[in-house]
């Protein structure tokens, strides 16, 4: 009743998992990760122990062959699980039990698993992987988002659409460099999940990725009172107080001596 892709980024330094189904908030069940050891998807008849258990035995160094074979061993239900896993290394494995309902299957590649059940056909998951493959150079999430909308539209899962999530760790990649969740959104309950998860990526992007220093505009006295004057008029005492209202911290220095110019072209039009 899912689609999904677990991979690893080429740089080696990202892990994620995308996923959709038409199932009530599919993100609370399938996709757990953690930054230097690994990702997973469970789905089918899921089995949600899977995921502490998956990532629990990579992180103590089995690979993700390895831990998928203590996960069944241990599981009376395997013959009805589906799960794909990739390791620390992007080694990447995917296991589709003989219960799945039809159509159910999968493939692997380098640093990637994809995996689909209740799926109109082996189509989906051909064009997952085509997209996956062909999106090389990309940003990490944004080719798992783009292998995930190319199974939607060869038909993904045949009883239709609800939800739809993106998780994807970094180290260093969360809020205020705090944590490694560089992506952690999900569509609930939507007639479009993954055109809603795309609009939620972009503003993502946005409000919760640090500036480069490319987008990076350094303040010097008359921008500075330019933007004064701007926030004053929006009723802030000072850029601090502004972009912290706005939800814009990290895109702008704390001590004010730069702003993204996107941030800066949002002031500017307000």
């Amino acid at each position: 009743m899912t689609f999904s892709i677990v991979a690893r980024s080429d740089d080696g330094e990202s892990w994620g998992v995308a996923v959709a189904s038409k199932f009530l908030a599919v993100g609370s069940a399938v996709p757990a990760a953690v930054a230097g050891v690994g990702a997973i998807a469970t789905q089918a008849s899921a089995n949600v122990a899977y995921k502490g258990l998956a990532l629990s035995h990579l992180d103590e160094g089995a690979t993700a062959g390895v831990a998928l074979q203590r996960l069944l061993e241990e599981d009376d239900g395997r013959d009805h699980r589906q799960v794909g896993i990739v390791d620390v290394d992007g080694n990447a494995v995917s296991h589709t039990g003989r219960e799945c309902f039809d159509w159910a299957g999968g493939v692997t590649g380098a640093g990637f698993a994809i995996q689909g059940n209740i799926l109109t056909g082996p189509e989906v998951v051909d064009a997952m992987l085509a997209a996956w493959e062909g999106s090389v150079g990309t940003a990490f999430e944004r080719r798992l988002l783009a292998a995930m909308e190319a199974g939607d539209r060869t038909g993904g899962d045949r009883r239709g659409r609800q939800s739809a999530a993106l998780l994807v760790v970094r180290d260093g990649a969360g809020y205020d460099g705090l944590d490694d969740i560089a992506v952690d959104l999900r569509v609930d309950d939507h007639p479009e999940p993954l055109t809603e998860l795309a609009r939620l990526l972009d503003l993502n992007d946005l409000y919760l990725t640090a500036s480069t220093d490319e987008e990076k505009v350094e303040i010097d006295a008359a921008l500075g009172e330019e933007i004064g004057a701007l926030v004053r008029a929006a009723g802030h005492p000072d850029l601090a107080a502004w972009s912290g209202s706005e939800n814009y911290e990290m895109r702008v220095a704390a001590d004010g001596s730069w702003i993204d110019r996107r941030v800066l072209a949002i002031l500017r039009q307000q």
